[in-house]
């Protein structure tokens, strides 16, 4: 028999994102991590990571230190009695420096194979699946997959964002996103029970009964609960400086990441190389000036080398592959 499943992406989801993790002490469960997977085992989910870690093919960290990474991650979520039911990594990726692992593969998001592989070893239903994930790469996953997708945003959700990847919904945080789940569950599971409640009614109507209004409260359903972002929509001045906070935060945090750690490439490589020519050249421009004769030749061909050089450099850098 099939099972549902919720699939997470690891960094910026379940755990905190810091950059690129190289060692389990790193490793920070979110508030409300642990509770939320055991809310999806007790709806009958199964709850699965999903991560790319081009970190391995960049050669940040190994395969066995990210094996001991995985294993803290679920110590951690085990002190709270909770627990995963797999983890899949990615650790190719097509600009990385281990030969091994230097080519794409099906498995990287947003290529869902992840998601496929792991649907065939656990026997899965994607079409009644979810994807929770902090970016546009989760989203598009999730969604070739088949399955329901939900973007974490931490701050006031981007329309523009949202459109560029389509996800089924946007939630603050995980905690939201377990919510939005859950509704939809129970919403799922009274359709059928109130169409069979709406046909029980139509046959007694044709022997002259009526509904009693007991009857009929009984089959009211539960309103959805209203996103959080609409209840703090009239928040006083002093709750909305904490949030802003976190934004900047958030968005620190991100810049950091990719200063950090951008995508190494031959393009990259090759425009370092170029920029050391140029301060070559203008070493050479300030020589020939302050040289007795300061003949102007070697002056202006020193800068017009420069020049030309530093637009390759330019150049290099544009056409630097993107992550």
């Amino acid at each position: 028999m099939t099972s549902a499943a919720v699939f997470f992406d690891r960094d910026g989801t379940l755990i905190e994102d810091s950059g690129y993790l190289s060692h389990p002490d790193q490793v920070k469960l979110f508030d409300g991590a642990a509770e939320v997977i055991k809310e999806f085992h007790l709806l009958g989910y199964k709850t699965v990571v999903v991560s790319n870690q081009s970190g391995v093919a960049r050669g940040i960290v190994s395969e066995e230190m990210l094996g001991r990474i995985h294993e803290r991650l679920q110590e951690l979520l085990a002190l709270k009695g909770a627990a995963l039911d797999g983890i899949y990594y990615c650790p190719y990726h097509p600009d990385g420096v281990i030969p091994k692992y230097r080519r794409d593969s099906d498995l990287r998001k947003p290529q869902p194979g992840m998601l496929l592989a792991a649907a065939e070893a656990m026997d899965l239903d994607l079409k009644q699946s979810w994807m929770i994930g902090d970016s546009g790469r989760d989203v598009e996953a999730g969604r070739r997959a088949g399955c329901r997708t939900i973007l974490l945003r931490p701050g006031p959700a981007d329309p523009d964002d949202a459109q560029d990847c389509a996800p089924n919904h946007v939630a603050v945080n995980i905690r939201e996103a377990a919510n939005m789940i859950k509704d939809f569950h129970r919403s799922s599971r009274e359709e059928p029970s109130r169409a069979a409640a709406t046909d029980e009614v139509e046959s007694v109507s044709e022997h002259d009964y009526k509904v009693t209004p007991l009857e009929a409260e009984e089959l009211r359903i539960e309103p959805r609960a209203e996103a959080t972002g609409a209840m703090d929509e009239h928040a006083e001045p002093d709750q909305e400086t904490p949030v802003l906070l976190v934004e900047i935060l958030e968005q620190l945090k991100r810049m950091q990441k990719s200063e950090m750690f951008g995508e190494f490439s031959i393009m990259r490589l090759l425009a370092g190389i170029v920029q050391v020519f140029v301060l070559f050249c203008l070493v050479m421009a300030l020589w020939f000036l302050m040289s007795p004769d300061r003949r102007i030749e070697p002056i202006l061909m020193s800068l017009g080398f420069g020049i030309v050089l530093q637009l390759m450099a330019l150049t290099f850098y544009i056409m630097q592959g993107r992550r």
